[in-house]
């Protein structure tokens, strides 16, 4: 493959996942490390991508990549994710689901459970989860958001914070190099801590592609979650948090 060319197809594929890894791509295009370190740093160059320690991402901070492409991309890592939350979930729990493609897999992942109840401000997971006669599902109000069926909004936030429930089923757009969560929406965000606040047990559910990706709003410190749970092992300064707050990590 020429060179434009495959700038062209990293290009995409950045595009369509939100974040690549080096080694994502050295697989892909089946050529050396250096050769796509060379790749990534001409595209950086021309404001194409933005270059990242051990891949790249979208340029801009304050949009996310469409929800379609989101929950298309690597759905079997999504999967197993998911069952290994669902599996850490009794009959009968009570629980948040967060907006998210990833905690729409969990959801799934749930409908062998029997009595659970579930609050969630995502359309999505309340579509998945209403074929189940002997689940409660309680829907949030506020401002649906019909790019990804999220509900935000001041009201999401009130009506969240009034129940404490066992699990919180969170998902984040990007985690920074220092372990910092990071949203695109600040509505979202406040949502997102109501949830841990919320909850006695916080689980928050990522595929590889959210280390190192960027965007604009800090929710806070992963030091905030009980337990990660995601495909492969975190970044090096994850890591570090990780181990300083205890977080349960668990690879799925």
């Amino acid at each position: 493959m020429k060179q434009t060319q495959r700038h062209d197809a990293i290009i995409e594929l950045v595009k369509k996942q939100g974040y690549v890894s080096t080694e994502e791509l050295v697989e892909h295009f089946s050529v050396s490390p250096q050769t796509i370190r060379r790749d990534l740093n001409d595209l950086a160059d021309q404001n194409i991508i933005m270059r990242h320690h051990g891949g790249a991402a979208i340029p801009s901070s304050s949009v996310n990549t469409s929800w379609h492409d989101r929950r298309a991309t690597l759905a079997s890592e999504k999967a197993r994710i998911a069952q290994k939350v669902a599996s850490q979930i009794p009959d009968g729990a009570t629980l948040f689901i967060d907006i998210g493609t990833t905690p729409e897999a969990v959801a799934h992942a749930l409908l062998d459970h029997s009595h659970l109840r579930v609050v969630t401000n995502n359309l999505n997971v309340a579509n998945t989860l209403m074929v189940k006669d002997d689940f409660r599902i309680i829907l949030a109000g506020g401002e649906l958001r019909s790019r990804d069926g999220g509900i935000i909004g001041e009201a999401t936030l009130d009506f969240i914070s009034q129940f404490r429930l066992d699990f919180g089923i969170l998902g984040i757009s990007g985690i920074d190099s220092d372990g910092s969560l990071l949203e695109f929406d600040y509505h979202e965000v406040r949502t997102k801590r109501a949830i841990i606040d919320n909850s006695r047990h916080v689980m928050l559910v990522v595929d590889h592609t959210k280390f190192g990706r960027n965007a604009m709003v800090n929710l806070g410190s992963i030091g905030l979650v009980d337990a990660l749970y995601t495909d492969i092992m975190p970044p090096a300064g994850v890591m570090q948090v990780i181990a300083e707050n205890n977080v349960q990590l668990e690879l799925c």
